[in-house]
């Protein structure tokens, strides 16, 4: 997160963060590792956004990294050009051959079990 701010963002006025909800994706993290004024001035620069618990869009990016772990990623590759290499030729092929997730969630049951997470969405509406 340093790298982010300091590094990768620096004239950033606001950085966010969608994660998921580990329990150390958190400000008290920053607390635990940094300086107070540290972990403060990065705290000020990041807002993060946590994905919903049982969100199906990340079982599917899950499943997805699975597939190029196991069908590319499998070996040792002993530099990273190589591994963009690979990557993009595993990548150009899933998208060509038209791969996709059979996915059985549907956007009813969707609503129905996540409609605890967007009560202030129905509220303002």
């Amino acid at each position: 997160m340093r790298a982010l701010v300091h590094e990768w963002y620096p004239d950033a006025r606001r950085i966010r963060l969608v994660q998921d909800n580990l329990n150390t994706h958190s400000a008290g993290s920053f607390y635990e590792v940094f300086p107070p004024e540290e972990a403060h001035h990065l705290m000020e620069k990041l807002e993060f956004h946590y994905t919903p618990k049982r969100a199906s869009w990340l079982n599917m990016a899950e499943i997805e990294l699975a597939a190029l772990t196991k069908q590319c990623l499998d070996r040792r590759i002993g530099d990273q050009t190589t591994l963009a290499r690979e990557i993009r030729s595993y990548e150009r092929k899933r998208n060509r051959h038209g791969t996709r997730i059979s996915w059985r969630f549907t956007t009813n049951q969707a609503r129905t079990t996540l409609a605890r997470h967007y009560t202030d969405a129905k509220q303002s509406s």
